[in-house]
């Protein structure tokens, strides 16, 4: 699974929205509150990202409305999870070494 990673920031924090069914305004709202308003997704970043990640099945329709305008909810996966769980370590690790490096621990 390691050439799925490094993610980017974009889909990081994707993944890290839908850990509860949710949908695309909502996504931009998690992402903007969690950054301090430091990331704001585009509709078109956050509809690209979506079809990939859809695509690589990493997240999935929750659930959609078929009226009005279909708005759709998606949920992670568990293979989501996995890319995110490792994506979590290989960041945690840049931390512990940029940490060594400094304390001159290493």
């Amino acid at each position: 699974m390691g050439r799925q990673t490094p993610l980017t920031e974009a889909l990081f924090y994707i993944l890290l929205s839908v850990r509860k069914p949710n949908h695309g305004y909502g996504i931009i709202q998690d992402v903007e509150e969690l950054t301090g308003g430091r990331v704001v997704l585009g509709p078109g970043t956050l509809y690209g990202a979506i079809q990939t990640m859809t695509a690589r099945g990493w997240i999935r329709i929750y659930s959609e409305e078929t009226e009005s305008r279909k708005k759709k909810e998606y949920i992670i996966t568990d293979l989501g999870r996995e890319i995110f769980a490792e994506e979590k370590r290989r960041l945690e690790e840049l931390l512990q070494n940029a940490a060594k490096m400094e304390e001159g621990t290493w």
